[in-house]
């Protein structure tokens, strides 16, 4: 025991907030009360702790065998303080990279993808109601002006992105996992399109038809549950856009998501894909166990890539890339944003999952979520993870020679008419 309060004194005194750890035996190392309280009440969790591996430590926490007590900024400084390593800094062997893309095969077929997002998007709309701007955007927001609320914010972004796309009444527009149907709300309503959105979420899709009633919008508006890959006897889009799907689609099944994106979109047409990407060139996944942790509790079957990988296959398929922006500093604000409102709304977040997947469920869920979201918004701070927009077209052909056919569009090239 001596040995072991030796070792924790010191690594607890270098973390940027004071923080103390209970044992099981009820000793307690570090100042009584300190910002972070650890109480541990399994020895195995403290290995964890120790190693660095705070991805396990979370895991501890949620299966309810370490306490924390604290504010979630005070939380996260503390876990990115008890890493030893750089979390993007892997780079995988021969025989992991070989694993990996089988894995990647396996866990996305219809069947496990469906399965997959319904696992995450439908553990209650009541609860991401909580903690959601009301149009429940579910993604990045673009803080324009750093003083806007996170509602206006998801409403620049979803205007930020009609713009890229240069949207115009009576084209169709095609939304690649449409949500709770913010952007393609936002497109029908303010940019006179036909939009078009399939989800897996059988939730968001009810949420989304009970919508499109209420807003008076059938035949301007229509929602699907249908996978990306089932688009066949559907008639090439004007525009596409994807916001936080790529996320879903998984290493192996990227260059037929970009392949699908050049069939569905007429010659000339735009499409933007936005999602988060990997802050290392070669790691799959965060490592320190975090990987581990989003993919059990949170996302199953995510992958995160480079951007540089993304752009590799979206060039592949055809597509030509015309503007990529990356708004990771607007999602580190995103989910801090998230994270307030849920720590603001503990005791009703508890009662709404519970009364749909009773107490004990509900309490590893909240627990799961308070550290997803304030350990994502650590994340994104601290560049391990990033969040690109990529503008993309597909070329027409149409030198206006008759006699050369090149990558050419009607884009303008330049970013003007973005920010106009």
């Amino acid at each position: 025991m001596k040995n072991l309060l030796s070792t924790l004194e010191p690594l607890l005194a270098r973390l940027p907030v004071t923080a103390s750890v209970q044992l099981p035996s009820g000793e307690r190392v570090g100042p009584e009360n300190s910002a972070v309280q650890l109480i541990f009440r399994s020895p195995k969790a403290l290995a964890a702790l120790l190693d660095g591996q705070v991805g396990s430590v979370g895991a501890a926490i949620v299966e309810g065998w370490v306490e924390v007590k604290g504010q979630a900024r005070d939380i996260m400084a503390a876990a990115a303080g008890l890493l030893q390593t750089d979390p993007v800094q892997h780079r995988p062997t021969w025989l992991e990279q070989t694993v990996s893309k089988a894995k990647s095969l396996t866990m996305h077929t219809l069947t496990r993808d469906a399965e997959q997002i319904q696992f995450h998007y439908d553990l209650s709309d009541d609860f991401y109601a909580l903690w959601l701007d009301p149009r429940r955007v579910y993604s990045c927001a673009y803080f324009k002006d750093r003083g806007m609320s996170l509602a206006q914010a998801q409403e620049a972004k979803l205007d930020h992105i009609c713009k890229k796309l240069r949207l115009q009444p009576g084209e169709r527009f095609w939304d690649i996992g449409s949500g709770w149907g913010g952007l393609i709300f936002w497109a029908a309503e303010n940019y006179g399109v036909q939009a078009h959105g399939i989800t897996l979420s059988r939730n968001q899709f009810e949420h989304v038809q009970r919508q499109i009633a209420e807003k008076g919008l059938q035949g301007r508006v229509q929602v699907e549950l249908r996978d990306y890959r089932q688009m066949d006897g559907v008639e090439p889009f004007d525009k596409i856009g994807s916001v936080g799907m790529f996320e879903h689609v998984g290493s192996a099944n990227l260059p037929e998501y970009f392949e699908t994106i050049h069939k569905m979109l007429k010659p000339g047409g735009l499409a933007l894909v936005h999602g988060i990407t990997a802050g290392g060139v070669s790691n799959a996944e965060l490592g320190a166990g975090m990987g581990d942790f989003i993919n059990r509790y949170i996302f199953p079957g995510g992958e995160l890539m480079h951007v540089s990988r993304v752009l590799h296959d979206l060039g592949a398929s055809g597509l030509e890339m015309l503007d990529t922006e990356n708004l990771r500093p607007h999602y580190a604000l995103t989910l801090w944003a998230w994270s307030d409102a849920l720590e603001s709304r503990l005791d009703e977040a508890q009662r709404i999952l519970a009364a749909q997947h009773g107490p004990e469920p509900a309490a590893r869920a909240l627990r799961a979520y308070r550290l997803y979201l304030s350990g994502c918004a650590m994340g994104f701070e601290r560049g391990w993870t990033a969040l690109h927009q990529m503008l993309c077209c597909k070329p027409d052909g149409d030198m206006r020679t008759g006699v050369i056919k090149g990558a050419q569009s009607s884009y303008p090239f330049n970013r003007e008419y973005i920010y106009r």
